[in-house]
């Protein structure tokens, strides 16, 4: 690391003379060490000569140098340096979309309807979305993400797809009301989501859960069962909300009747959905009061800065809710909103339209950002006690991004490097779980050419159909 460290980072590195409580000395699974650690714990420790312990799936210890001499691994990864830091965790996705990634691109007027409900009429099925979740649980690892919150169809398949890959989701199946891939009846998702349940709570990587699509597609009938169903489960509630400038019509012409003056919020809590289980994405258009009831409520926030941006549907005022301790963390939405489903790309997103729409160019600074990306996601799933920080006891999701390449160069914040000068590319290595999942840029646990053979012939049937949209 450079010798002229700003005062900011000199600040937090002074706390590096206090490592972390550890747990019994002795044999451990892998050890990081001469690693630049950013714990992201909430006094914002940094370690800059650190050393990262696993043991089984669990972080043994996190401190100085002075831990190498207390444990001992067959497995040692030697960071040279670069930047450890806990996995980033993206909170809103449509994973299997990535099948459709790039078509009807050029100008196309309406291509909702003219190009994404034809693909998914016609192409949407079980292979295509366990290939598709594979390919995309595949970026997203390459890039440093250790947990996608996701919401489609035929969600045990997008489990297959995630965990054959290693990494962790939090997967909704989802409740509409009309006909879909999986689900021949309106409302069939909500059946189809307790099975799912079923089969997958209690794997160690995956969360399975229940997504209503949207207050102005799901009555409060519906809304009310797929929260029951929750609670009955314990496990997390999805929904879309606030995401669109005009959400109050859409709910009265797709729903029924919408009480004249109130929020989409005020709605939601009026009829009793809203909940601490509950992962609401995108909301954008809310006021001070709509932020009171969701903290109070405690409801977790998905701002995806890059997929509201390309569509142009509006600018959340994510920094506010930060900064009224709003459990807010970062998503990228459906790669035919965002195209790409790393987080890194986001990171710059989220202050830059913050700024942008504060007319303030001192809105969140690169280590809240990256808090967003890391303890953020974790609160919002309501999973702080797990991951979301390199923290003795939780589990061992680790990223480590090298900093040697000259866009990283010179580093004198590490924060602002990763926000502002970082590529997905500069992610090196992805532990989840404690297993090692890509290893200097290389995917361990997929077999990559059996992949590209049903990745052709997938992407060959979507084009070829495509064609046909033109």
């Amino acid at each position: 690391m450079s010798a002229l460290v700003s005062r900011t980072l000199m600040t937090i590195l002074v706390l590096t003379a206090l490592a972390a409580p550890v747990s019994a000395d002795g044999p451990a699974d892998l050890i990081i060490k001469n690693a630049l650690v950013l714990t992201m714990d909430a006094s914002g420790t940094v370690h800059e000569n650190g050393v990262v312990v696993v043991r089984g799936d669990t972080l043994a210890a996190v401190g100085d140098a002075g831990l190498l001499g207390r444990f001992q691994a067959e497995s040692v990864i030697d960071a040279g340096g670069d930047i450890v830091m806990p996995g980033m965790i993206n909170l809103h996705n449509h994973i299997p979309m990535v099948a459709f990634r790039g078509l009807g691109e050029n100008g196309v007027e309406n291509r909702l309807f003219k190009f994404f409900f034809p693909l998914e009429k016609q192409m949407l099925s079980r292979d295509l979305i366990r290939i598709a979740s594979r390919h995309g649980a595949m970026e997203m690892a390459l890039a440093g993400v250790t947990l996608v919150a996701d919401m489609y169809y035929h969600e045990d398949e997008v489990a297959r797809g995630v965990a054959e890959v290693g990494i962790r989701g939090v997967l909704g199946e989802t409740v509409i009301g009309f006909p879909v891939v999986d689900a021949a009846e309106p409302w069939g998702g909500l059946a189809y989501a307790e099975r799912f349940i079923e089969e997958w709570k209690g794997h160690p990587l995956i969360t399975p859960a229940v997504a209503p699509h949207a207050p102005y597609t799901v009555p409060p009938e519906w809304l009310l069962r797929s929260k029951a169903l929750a609670e009955r489960q314990g496990v997390p509630l999805l929904l879309h909300m606030a995401e669109f400038a005009h959400e109050r019509r859409l709910i009265k012409d797709g729903v029924g009747e919408f009480p004249e003056g109130k929020s989409v919020v005020r709605y939601l809590e009026d009829i009793g959905f809203l909940c601490d289980a509950l992962l609401a994405a995108h909301v954008i258009y809310v006021d001070e009061e709509d932020m009171a009831i969701l903290k109070r409520r405690g409801v977790g926030v998905s701002h995806n800065p890059k997929a509201n941006s390309r569509g142009a549907t509006g600018m959340s005022p994510a920094w506010e809710m930060f900064h009224q301790d709003l459990d807010i963390g970062l998503g990228t939405d459906g790669p035919m909103g965002s195209n790409q489903m790393d987080i890194v790309n986001v990171l710059s997103y989220a202050a830059s339209v913050a700024r942008l729409r504060g007319q303030d160019g001192t809105r969140f600074t690169p280590y809240e950002v990256v808090s967003m990306a890391t303890m953020g996601g974790a609160r919002a799933l309501d999973m702080e006690d797990e991951i979301g920080s390199l923290e003795v006891g939780k589990k061992a999701d680790i990223v480590m991004v090298e900093t040697h390449t000259p866009n990283m160069q010179p580093l004198y914040d590490p924060y602002a490097a990763l926000v502002f000068s970082a590529y997905p590319e500069n992610v090196r290595t992805t532990i989840v779980n404690g297993e090692v999942v890509v290893q200097d840029r290389i995917l361990r646990k997929v077999d990559l050419a059996a992949h590209e053979l049903e990745w052709q012939a997938l992407t060959k049937r979507v084009a070829e159909f495509a064609k046909s949209l033109e």
